[in-house]
């Protein structure tokens, strides 16, 4: 089978308008030959260029036409290939915990790859190198909490806005984020903000 043959195969299996990079092929041939038949599947209208080095299967919506995935999509596609993680920015954490009403110009995450700008049509995508603390259970609400916290520093995490943001989480997420990696000052305002919480929560009952 060739190796045009091969990738048309697994392509068929793959969610229509969802990016991917020619490297998910790479065990199908050479990489020569990986990238010829990719640019054939192009010409021929089978896969979708998106920039450079990522295609998708063609979407069309009857009303809208045909659909472009999401820059964070395509940015997200390439970090997978590249083993990276990605997690929002602390700017970006802050604000869907409700401390913020400051939207992002440009849309920033933190990476364990490069610092770099990724562009996907008009959109640009910035990714800014960061240290493991602050990838942290990336893409779940722990993660944001970290990544929020982290942002803010120790004069503008008081206790008060910890408290705020543990009586939104479940006692799992809790106990991930006490587990979590962080500096001091956070681990003894966390520890505060829990204490405050359960005073607040004897007095109520006792009430």
């Amino acid at each position: 089978m060739s190796v045009t043959a091969i990738i048309s195969k697994r392509i068929k299996r793959m969610k229509k308008g969802q990016p991917f990079t020619g490297a998910v092929f790479l065990n199908a041939g050479p990489r020569g030959a990986v990238d010829k038949a990719l640019s054939r599947l192009v010409r021929d209208g089978t896969l979708e260029r998106v920039i450079r080095g990522v295609y998708m299967r063609p979407k069309v919506s009857k009303i809208l036409g045909r659909l472009a995935p999401s820059p964070i999509q395509v940015v997200e596609a390439i970090a997978r290939a590249r083993r990276e993680k990605l997690n929002i920015h602390g700017a970006e954490a802050v604000r869907r915990l409700g401390l913020s009403t400051q939207m992002q110009i440009q849309p920033v995450y933190y990476t364990s790859g490069p610092t770099r700008a990724i562009r996907v049509g008009e959109a640009v995508v910035h990714l800014q190198h960061a240290p493991h603390e602050y990838l942290q259970h990336a893409g779940t609400k722990v993660g944001i909490v970290l990544t929020a916290l982290l942002y803010l520093g120790q004069e503008e995490a008081t206790v008060v806005v910890i408290a705020r943001i543990l009586r939104a989480l479940s006692l799992e997420e809790v106990k991930k984020l006490q587990a979590s990696r962080k500096p001091q000052w956070m681990e003894l305002a966390l520890e505060r903000a829990g204490k405050d919480i359960e005073v607040a929560a004897s007095e109520i009952v006792m009430g």
